[in-house]
Parts: C-alpha cells; structure tokens; sequence
C-alpha cells in the first residue's frame, strides 16, 4: 500500500487523524458486531456516564514497520488482558480479549498508509478505549458502552534523543491502597494532571510518585514504571498493588535476563535507597525507556553516576535490545509479535 505524503521523520508526538476507526455498542447486555467507520466524532447525550463519572478506560499501543517490511504491533494479547481488569473494576462489561486483538488488527490494517516506514523513527499510536454512554444521573454503572479504536502516527517522543530528565518527589499521591492505581483508567490521569502542571511549574520533567499510606516507597509518574539499576548491574523495579502493570516494564525485565543474562528483582523499593543506584529510568510505551538524570526531593539532589549527557550504558543496552526486537531486528520471543500484513 502506498504510504501517505506525511514527512515522517519531522511529525510530534500529537494527534492527527486517520481515515478509519473501530466501534463497537453494547446494548441491551451484549455486544453489537462492531464495525469500522469513518466518522471520527462522538455524538453522546449531555448525560452521558463518562462526562458524569468519568466511567472509562482505555489502552495505549503500537504498530511499526519493521526492518523486512511488515506491519506489526507488540504484545496486544497483554492490552487486551489489562483492559478486561480495568473494565471489572469500574463495573463495565469486558471486551472480550479475542475481539480486541481483532479490533486492533482491523484498524491498523484499514489505516496501513499512516504506517511510518521503517527507519523514520516515527510509529502507528493506537487507543483502544471504552466508556459509558447512557444518560445516567444517579451514582451508578452506566447500562450502555461504547468500545472504539483509533490510531494516529507519532513521532519520536524525544526529538534528538532521549536526553536524560530531571523529576521532582511529589507531594501529592497518585493512588490510594485499594484504590484504582493498578488500572489504566481515565480518571487516574485526570488526577495527575494538576501534579504534572506543578512539576513543570517548578522546572522539572515529571513526578516520582510515593506510596500514600507511608510515603516512604516510590511507585511511578504519572504514566510510567520505574526501573533502577544497581552499581553490580541488576535491575530493579517497584513492586505495589497500586503500580499499573506496564506491558513495557514486564518486557524490559524479561529482556534484561534472558537476552543480557542480567539479575533481576521486583521489591519494595524505598526512597532513601535511591541515591545508592547507579541508573534510574522511567518505561512505557510512548518512550520506551526515558533516563532520569536527577532526582530532587524538596531540594535534596540525587544525581545518578550515569548522568545528565545520556543514557546509563545498561540501560541503552536494555532499550536497544527492546526496541531491535520490536522492529525485527532481534528475534523475539514466541507470542510476542503480532503481523498485521
């Protein structure tokens, strides 16, 4: 398929909308067949259960062009999964995980000329999504849903690099115990918005968010995990009920010992031992992998040996190797790619 005249080397990481997208109704407690269309506007009541009580969650995902010339996506059977959790716990009905994979593979392959060419550093952003759309006005699970897909290219999240960043310990928490933190819900972000804002405000990238019940363990940002490397090369991440289980951070520990050999770990990891760390970095899809150069706690610096200039050396190792296997370069584990053509 001929690719759209879009000069792909030189496009942001924003929205730019592509000819079709997926919609699916549920009605009457059942799915409809779903199907693809070109409207890319919403038309919903006043009432709508989302705009009332934010009753939404949605997914976030990639296609790329790999080196030989297919299109494909990474690990969606792990989105479709994450979504059936996020949907149960605000009471919507699940998607099934089958159909979703689906979903994903009909809208990527009706809009196969958004797909950037290999090499242009730019990729295919996906955003499968679902939220109430009956008018509900009393405190309760909306009876109707809408599940849509849509993609848009992006391109690199770091113009230049990705140059290391600067983040702030921030005083307010992203995620209460027994609260909504480990699901990839709408509201979450909007609650993280005002903290991000004053992050900037004060001259820093993001935030690393603390448990809220003692305030003494990092969890995340605002849309990402954490990964640190120890002086003798191990990789840690946080381990918490409230941390959202990133398709990334899963993949980058699972890289890091079976394709580097390196010692992995999941724990408790606490804020006073962050200064003992030799490379910090934040995962997630759009990124993949951000260093963090600085970490600045109420005006107490902790710099990382690794520095301000670049990537720590196993953490560029850990995304080399991630991103190769995404765009077929390294061969992947089985399962792990999907071919849309």
């Amino acid at each position: 398929m001929e690719k759209k005249n879009i000069d792909w080397e030189n496009i942001g990481f924003g929205y730019m909308q592509t000819d079709k997208r997926y919609v699916a109704n549920y009605k009457e407690g059942k799915w409809d067949d779903g199907a693809l269309i070109d409207d890319a506007n919403i038309t919903m009541n006043e009432c709508a259960g989302v705009l009332q009580y934010a009753q939404t969650v949605f997914e976030g995902m990639k296609a790329y062009t790999t080196e030989d010339g297919r299109i494909v996506t990474f690990r969606p059977d792990l989105n479709a999964a994450r979504m059936v959790d996020s949907a149960k716990r605000l009471e919507m009905p699940v998607f099934p995980e089958s159909r979703f994979i689906d979903a994903v593979v009909r809208t990527v392959k009706a809009n196969a000329a958004y797909v950037p060419p290999y090499g242009s550093g730019a990729t295919l952003y996906i955003r499968p999504y679902m939220f109430g759309i009956n008018p509900v006005i009393g405190v309760k699970p909306a009876d109707e849903y809408q599940f849509r897909v849509f993609t848009t290219p992006v391109g690199p999240y770091f113009k230049g690099g990705a140059k290391p960043i600067t983040i702030c310990v921030s005083d307010f928490d992203r995620a209460a115990p027994h609260g909504t933190g480990h699901i990839k819900a709408g509201l979450n972000y909007a609650m993280s918005l005002h903290a991000i804002m004053t992050a900037h405000a004060n001259g820093f990238d993001e935030n690393m968010y603390l448990d809220s019940a003692t305030r003494t363990k990092v969890e995340e940002t605002g849309g990402a995990n954490f990964i640190f490397v120890t002086k003798n090369n191990k990789i840690v991440t946080p381990h918490s009920s409230t941390i959202l289980p990133s398709i990334t951070r899963r993949s980058i520990m699972y890289v890091a010992e079976h394709y580097l050999g390196l010692e992995v770990e999941e724990r408790d990891v606490y804020l006073d031992e962050v200064k003992d760390f030799a490379e910090c970095g934040l995962c997630g899809t759009a990124a993949v992998i951000s260093p963090v150069g600085k970490v600045v706690d109420h005006g107490k610096e902790i710099c990382f040996p690794s520095g301000m200039e670049k990537m720590g050396p196993v953490t560029q190792k850990l995304y080399d190797t991630l991103t190769g296997i995404q765009m077929g370069q390294i061969q992947a584990p089985e399962g792990w790619i999907k071919v849309i053509e």
